[in-house]
């Protein structure tokens, strides 16, 4: 099932999220947040996102939305999960590689980092993403310095 731009909104909010919107309007909301507000804001859209996967369970980018919320509230092992699943049913999501290597780094798996940075490059040039291929080439080279 594809949903629209509208379904994505009234699933998840988008329109009142701090996330997404005008930047001037992101900015003043982030001051305006406690971390019990962003915390349940957080919640609310992993809710949001885990109900488009009900209604579409290969839907990348809600699955990359909660892997992304889910590493942001520190729950690594729940997010990489999220990331797996991800690339196993779309291996062409190319952020999936880049953000899923970053957690693995930050939370010292830089054995399994690089190997996510190296099947990510691949993926890029695969789908000629230059941007994303320098991108993860840059922190693949400091990863192995």
């Amino acid at each position: 099932m594809n949903l629209t731009a509208n379904d994505r909104v009234r699933l998840i909010g988008i329109a009142d999220s701090s996330s997404f919107g005008n930047p001037r309007q992101i900015r003043k909301s982030h001051r305006t947040h406690t971390t019990k507000e962003t915390d349940t804001n957080r919640m609310d859209k992993i809710a949001g996102l885990k109900a488009i996967l009900e209604l579409d369970a290969k839907n990348s980018f809600a699955r990359y939305g909660i892997a992304m919320e889910l590493a942001a509230q520190g729950e690594t092992a729940a997010a990489l999960a999220e990331f797996d699943t991800l690339l196993a049913n779309d291996p062409d999501y190319t952020a999936g590689y880049f953000m899923s290597a970053q957690t693995l780094s930050s939370s010292g798996r830089t054995a399994e980092a690089i190997e996510r940075l190296k099947a990510g490059i691949s993926c890029a040039a695969r789908t000629g993403n230059r941007h994303a291929l320098s991108e993860m080439q840059g922190m693949l080279d400091e990863l192995e310095r």
